[in-house]
């Protein structure tokens, strides 16, 4: 659902022109919605970004790449694609989400989000209070959770679920927290059947760096057939693994990677109520599997 930060071209003209801004804003972003909808009735088209470390400073580099480039480039590449929407998937922020750094990222964001909604979710690197009060009224159905940022995406043949893992701002673990889990346990039981995607940043593991409560979301989305992945990010890598029928996909990071075996790039997406298609799309780092496609099937 196309948010406040989302402002279509053609919004933008048509209420320049209009003697009725105010009843006509109603009426596009009607249009704008059922036009998404109806796009979407077999597939749907997402870009899947990750860890960004977006600095203030545009000279900024790690391991001889530079964020701002790298994103600016990741742009240009998913305005091309022409998705329906894009994830964000945390570590928007370089280190410890300063607001000059949201500014920074917003004014970057802003030719895309004429085109598409993005819907962005929060990692260790971000500072929640000061991505609220850049992005005030961000895309996607912002959920009612204590202290979180959580979102739902509704697309007719599947639904995407944006969690929020930040603890601490530049502190590395991640936590879910009881507030959420409940949250995310009530929403499952009383959705619809359709296929769920969760996005969450921190990788599902079970060291002090990883999501600490990991095993208590498997234990909850293990009680709903319809959850189908998890995408994460946090680790700076690319790779595909399943569990009880569960993909888990790790998205590679657009920042810089740790490692040179690692690529830096970004997922072009399409969900089904079947599967996924997710293409690599590497432009730094390693780039052997470059426009390499890994097929997913949902089972249940």
């Amino acid at each position: 659902m196309p948010g406040i930060f989302y402002q279509p071209i053609n919004r933008r003209r048509f209420l320049a022109v209009s003697s009725k801004a105010v009843a006509s804003l109603a009426v596009v972003r009607t249009m704008v919605t059922m036009a998404a909808d109806a796009t979407s009735q077999k597939a749907v088209h997402l870009a899947l970004l990750s860890d960004t470390h977006f600095p203030s400073d545009p000279q900024f580099q790690n391991r001889k790449f530079f964020p701002v480039e790298n994103f600016k480039l990741v742009l240009s590449q998913v305005a091309e694609a022409r998705p329906q929407g894009v994830i964000l998937n945390g570590d928007l922020a370089r280190s410890a989400g300063e607001l000059e750094e949201y500014v920074a990222i917003k004014n970057a964001l802003n030719p895309l989000a004429e085109q598409t909604p993005i819907y962005m979710a929060l990692g260790n690197h971000d500072n929640r209070e000061n991505f609220l009060k850049i992005f005030e009224e961000p895309s996607g159905a912002r959920q009612k959770v204590a202290g979180k940022h959580v979102l739902v995406v509704e697309h007719s043949v599947i639904r995407f679920i944006l969690l929020d893992s930040m603890l601490y701002p530049n502190k590395v673990p991640g936590f879910l927290g009881k507030a959420q889990r409940d949250w995310l346990a009530g929403f499952l039981g009383n959705s619809d059947s359709r296929p769920t995607v969760i996005f969450v940043h921190h990788t599902l593991g079970e060291t002090d760096n990883d999501l600490l409560d990991a095993e208590r979301l498997y234990q909850i989305v293990g009680l709903h057939k319809k959850v189908k992945a998890i995408f994460y990010g946090h680790s700076h890598e690319y790779s595909y693994k399943k569990r009880d029928g569960l993909h888990l996909i790790n998205i590679p990071a657009i920042g810089y990677n740790f490692a040179d075996k690692e690529p830096v790039g970004w997922l072009d997406s399409q969900f089904t109520a079947e599967g996924a298609e997710l293409t690599l799309r590497a432009f730094g780092g390693n780039r052997a599997d470059d426009g390499k496609t890994t097929s997913l099937i949902w089972v249940g």
